[in-house]
């Protein structure tokens, strides 16, 4: 007597296949995801180094300018010391106002002092960055 058994071959490949596309799928994510924080990481730490450029601008600014108010024209000289990887300008605006102040018959001017730290990439691309930071004296 004759059995007639049917076996079923190829299951095996089909599931090993399925979980080979699986795990590809998984790790395609999970790269994608690593590179963007990785990418996001970088922009902060720029940004934070952007800050502070504008920061180190304005303080050279707050004891530059005053002394020689003169220099408050624009465009105003960067800083004697670049920052590797930004420019930094500074905008300055002179505004008098009617007072006795601290000096009788001499009118309190008020400086307003912006500076801006952009970093050597093109606006809109990955790598750019900017931070402006400002101050006000009165002299």
């Amino acid at each position: 007597m004759k059995h007639n058994t049917s076996h079923q071959n190829g299951f095996a490949a089909i599931a090993a296949i399925f979980l080979v596309v699986i795990l590809a799928a998984l790790g395609g994510f999970m790269l994608t995801f690593s590179n963007s924080q990785q990418l996001t990481s970088a922009q902060d730490v720029n940004g934070s180094r952007a800050y502070w450029a504008a920061r180190a601008g304005l303080d050279w600014a707050v004891v530059a300018l005053p002394a020689s108010p003169a220099l408050c024209v624009k465009p105003v000289a960067a800083p004697p010391t670049p920052i590797e990887g930004f420019t930094i300008t500074i905008n300055c605006t002179i505004a008098t106002y009617t007072d006795t102040g601290i000096t009788p018959g001499v009118a309190p001017r008020i400086l307003q002092i912006t500076a801006t730290a952009k970093s050597a990439a093109t606006p809109g691309g990955v790598g750019y960055v900017e931070r402006s930071v400002s101050a006000s004296l009165e002299i």
